[in-house]
């Protein structure tokens, strides 16, 4: 981190994303949703997002509560930013079952981690970190300026 420089706090909240020039630590807390850390290591420069559904099925509005948007989204804003798509790694996490017996379909957090994972793919971001699937929630800072994540388990109730 710079000298003088402020760090700028954000709590994301599920179904959005956040990505600003800048030092900023964000936080935020994940059950069967996931959260993909994108950082671009040359620029320093980070964001995350928060997503609740895989896929948007074309209904209503396209919205970063879906998988698919939220990572377009989130890799738009990047670029915007100047980022190089190239220079860029991933790190995952979430989709818990936090609701015993969740299996097939009805685990959304399954699905969440799999859309995530085919998106990082199709953009050709490599994954260098993940925690994903269990069944407990997760609590996870990213610092944007080193792409640092701290994370943190729910304990067993």
């Amino acid at each position: 981190m710079v000298a003088g420089s402020e760090i700028g706090t954000h709590f994301l909240l599920p179904g959005t994303l956040y990505a600003k020039p800048g030092v900023h630590r964000i936080t935020t807390v994940l059950g069967s949703c996931v959260a993909i850390c994108l950082w671009d290591q040359r620029r320093r420069e980070g964001g995350m997002n928060h997503f609740k559904l895989p896929l948007w099925n074309g209904d209503g509005l396209p919205s970063p509560k879906f998988g698919n948007i939220a990572t377009e989204k989130l890799l738009e804003n990047l670029l915007l930013m100047g980022c190089d798509r190239r220079q860029m790694q991933a790190k995952v996490f979430g989709g818990a079952a936090v609701l015993n017996h969740q299996s097939g379909l009805l685990n959304v957090g399954e699905r969440n981690i799999q859309v995530a994972m085919d998106m990082l793919r199709q953009f050709k971001i490599p994954v260098t970190a993940q925690d994903l699937g269990g069944e407990m929630s997760r609590k996870i800072v990213m610092d944007t300026s080193t792409g640092s994540i701290l994370m943190k388990r729910a304990k067993n109730a």
